[in-house]
């Protein structure tokens, strides 16, 4: 981190954990409400595929400009907007379900989708920038945060369902709280960080070049390789996020109380994994780690899809959170290995992830009109399996200084 930049690096990192909380409980709020919205709504599965488009229409502009953003103005400015972007989406799901609008629910969502693509970007860019600043894993805890609030919304979205707490006062009261932890948040983060303009002396980029730069890094084999990985491994995530508890409701007759509970329990499993994940990652390596990720996701996908009770699926659901957990975080970390164009790396790598955690539920809601939801997720455990194939891409390259905790010890 360059000297003229006030926050420290512990103030940075203790901001990055508020934003990845409040935007985990702001996706579970509107998760957990999802029964409800699509009663408020009457919109059939297919349907409710097309709203949680609106959510992936408004990520995939998000991640389409993050990355150039991120460059020409830095990823503080990035997060600050990404912030505003959900506040205002999950108002305006608020207002469409309130008035039984599906359209308008899909245009909030495609505010907090923009919101969410990109803010996390500019998070994550932040986010390595920490790590190498404070010589110690960070990331995965980071997105343990993210997780955590999903645990939180998730047991905040139980107690509405079960005291019938309308949808609309639900969310707003949600949006209302994230915005004031906006503002504590965007003023703990470095001004400057992955802007390309940001030392002294160094001329701007035009926007071509700047667009041209971001597209460049996926020309290199090792990236490409993270790229697969981190499309396997947030789709697992992505769709457990944005239809776990529709399949629980569907597959398994549960009453929504209760896929709310066990939604929870997936955002619970995911943070057990992120934030004791840096152990394991510090002592094995993240390629080991990293495979055997890959075959807990597996076997927890195969056991929700076929297990024959809610018991065994619960079950699933545990192995499926832990094994999805790292995948993400641990190849945002590999893409900063490199100091020279970590931010391009990680935007692009960030861009893949979103695109997969955002775009691939949608799909799964028209496959599992045809085929059921339960099955439909069977596709997702193919893609974590072959995100398993390419585990050894995450390996720092040689020269590149081990992140490790015993390093600042």
């Amino acid at each position: 981190m360059s000297a003229h930049l006030t926050p420290s690096a512990q103030r940075r990192r203790a901001a990055l954990f508020v934003s990845f909380f409040m935007t985990g409980v702001s996706m579970a709020t509107w998760v957990s409400r999802t029964p409800a919205i699509r009663d408020a709504t009457g919109a059939s599965t297919a349907e409710m595929g097309l709203i949680i488009a609106g959510l992936s229409a408004g990520s995939m502009v998000g991640i389409a400009v993050a990355g150039t953003l991120v460059a020409r103005r830095g990823a503080r400015f990035v997060v600050l907007w990404g912030m505003v972007a959900i506040v205002l989406g999950v108002a305006v799901v608020a207002l469409g379900t309130a008035a039984g609008q599906g359209w308008l629910v899909a245009a909030g969502l495609a505010s907090f989708g923009y919101g969410m693509g990109s803010g996390e970007i500019g998070q994550n860019v932040e986010g390595v920038d920490v790590e190498r600043a404070l010589r110690r894993t960070v990331v995965p805890s980071l997105h343990g945060s993210y997780s955590f609030g999903i645990c939180v919304g998730g047991l905040v979205g139980l107690g509405a369902n079960l005291v019938h707490v309308p949808v609309a006062a639900h969310l707003l009261a949600v949006a209302a709280l994230t915005a004031v932890a906006s503002v504590v948040l965007v003023a703990n983060l470095a001004p400057a960080v992955g802007r390309e303009d940001a030392d002294a002396g160094q001329r701007r980029r035009p926007l071509g070049e700047t667009v041209g730069a971001f597209l460049a890094v996926w020309r290199e084999r090792r990236t490409l390789a993270i790229g697969v990985i981190v499309l396997g491994m947030a789709l697992a995530e992505g769709s457990a996020n944005d239809w776990l508890p529709l399949i629980m409701v569907d597959g398994f007759d549960l009453s929504a109380a209760t896929a709310s509970l066990i939604y929870a329990f997936f955002g619970l499993s995911m943070a057990i994994g992120r934030f004791g994940g840096g152990y394991f990652l510090d002592r094995f390596g993240r390629t080991p780690v990293m495979v055997v990720s890959a075959l807990l996701a597996i076997v927890g996908i195969g056991l929700v899809s076929f297990a024959p009770s809610a018991w065994p699926a619960a079950v699933g659901v545990l192995l499926w959170g832990i094994g999805a957990s790292l995948g993400f975080p641990v190849a945002l970390s590999a893409a900063g290995d490199d100091p020279l164009n970590a931010a391009r790396r990680v935007s692009a790598v960030a861009t893949a992830g979103y695109t997969a955690f955002l775009v691939g539920p949608p799909l799964l809601g028209f496959v599992g009109e045809h085929l059921t939801l339960r099955l439909a997720i069977l596709l997702v455990m193919v893609l974590v399996a072959v995100s398993a194939c390419f585990a050894r891409a995450v390996t720092p390259p040689a020269g590149a200084a081990r992140l490790s905790s015993r390093q600042v010890e």
